[in-house]
Order: C-alpha cells, then structure tokens, then sequence
C-alpha cells in the first residue's frame, strides 16, 4: 500500500520526478488551478496520507501551494529555487537534494 502522495502541477512534473524517487509514491498532477469540486475529489482520498507538495517557483505555483496549504494545513511543502522556476526543468541533482530528506532516491 502506498502511504505517501507527491503532488505537482503537470504530467512533465509527475515524469521528471518519477525519475530521481527511488520508492513507491503516488504523485497525482493538479493541472493547475483546482475548483471547488475537483478539489473535494481530490483532497477526500489522501488527507489520511502523508501528503508532499511540490510545485513551480512561479505565480501560478505559489497561487496552487495557498490553495492547497488551505486544504491540506497537514501536507509537506518542498520547494524549488526560482531560479530553476519549473519543476521540470529543475536539474536532477537539486530535485534528488530537495526530496531526499523525505523520499527514498536513486543516487
């Protein structure tokens, strides 16, 4: 069973991510923004679970981490440096220093 849930903001995000965890993790993408129902969807099955997010260093990324830190007061927050900005493009060895601390990674 999976007790550890990753959310990011796309599919690219979820990609690259998948490639530094070296562990069994749900990462669920948010696509950006959340309505109020997708939100209820979305939020039910996991708050029971150890919850990690980790979105972009931008307006939209800081506009989804509020969002979320509302819904989930419980949840992780791991960050990104703005000067990578997207979690995508993040080099791999800063994405394994910021997760290792809470995933098991690949060295």
């Amino acid at each position: 069973m999976i007790d550890k849930v990753l959310i990011v903001e796309g599919k690219n995000d979820r990609k690259r991510v998948k490639q530094v965890l070296d562990e069994a993790v749900e990462v669920i993408c948010t696509y950006g923004t959340l309505s109020d129902e997708k939100l209820e969807r979305f939020i039910f099955p996991i708050e029971d679970l150890d919850v990690y997010i980790l979105v972009d260093a931008d307006q939209s990324g800081e506009k989804l981490r509020k969002q979320l830190k509302r819904e989930l007061p419980n949840a992780t927050h791991i960050h990104t440096e703005k000067t990578y900005g997207q979690i995508e493009t993040t080099p791999f060895h800063y994405l394994t220093e910021i997760l290792e601390g809470h995933f098991n990674v690949k060295e």
